[in-house]
């Protein structure tokens, strides 16, 4: 994976793979998308992919969440990409750098790749909810999404978006997609979902519902 030769901050440049989108950035829709599109599968990390540490930052840490490798893998077998959009609002509150945030990634690629599974994305947020002035990247807020879909020549109208928080999935509904909300019934029956979103157990049965619904068995 490419490497900066120094640590990116919130108004630097990332490396594609990690990607973060500031104010005073160029809007995401400033050039027009590539073609052909394709659907793509976004990702929330903290309680999806990986266990939800508060403010993670020591690689030692990370552990993927059960199916979370058989997810990945089958979505990569059919070609569908697989792109994680995360806050990181630990970096925006002074707990932790940017530097560790890129450590604890590489330990997330390295451990899916053990398991035959590729990422082929990762965009965060860094600010804080209460920045100023306030980022367009923070979920549930669209930036990052439109920047994947630009630089990925994503179709968003036909993607898909699964969290554990709505948060992660409500981007999809003004875009177009359709979401997939992990958790329990009991925690999602007190939430106002949209028709678009689907309450599921775990990412493993969003991601067999995405295969069925693009037509794989």
């Amino acid at each position: 994976m490419p490497q900066s030769s120094s640590p990116p901050t919130s108004a630097q440049a990332s490396p594609a793979r990690r990607s973060t989108w500031t104010p005073g950035s160029t809007s995401p829709l400033a050039e027009p998308l590539p073609q052909p599109l394709r659907p793509a599968v976004f990702l929330d990390r903290d309680g999806t992919l990986i266990e939800d540490r508060n403010y993670l930052s020591r690689p030692d840490d990370v552990a993927l969440l059960p199916g979370a490798a058989d997810a990945v893998g089958w979505l990569n077998r059919a070609g569908v990409p697989v792109i994680v959009v995360t806050n990181q609002s630990g970096i925006g509150r002074g707990y932790f750098g940017e530097r560790e945030y890129e450590a604890v990634a590489d330990r997330i690629d390295a451990l899916f790749r053990e398991a035959g599974a590729r990422l082929d994305a990762c965009y965060f947020c860094p600010h804080a909810p209460d920045s100023s002035p306030a980022c367009n990247c923070r979920k549930p807020r669209p930036g990052l999404f439109l920047r994947a879909a630009r630089e990925h020549s994503i179709e968003l109208g036909n993607s898909y978006f699964i969290g554990d928080r709505l948060r992660d999935v409500l981007p999809g509904v003004p875009l177009g997609g359709s979401g997939f909300l992990i958790g329990s019934a009991a925690v999602a029956e007190n939430l106002e979902i949209p028709a678009s979103i689907t309450r599921v157990d775990s990412v493993r049965e969003a991601a067999e519902r995405v295969l069925a619904a693009l037509g794989f068995d």
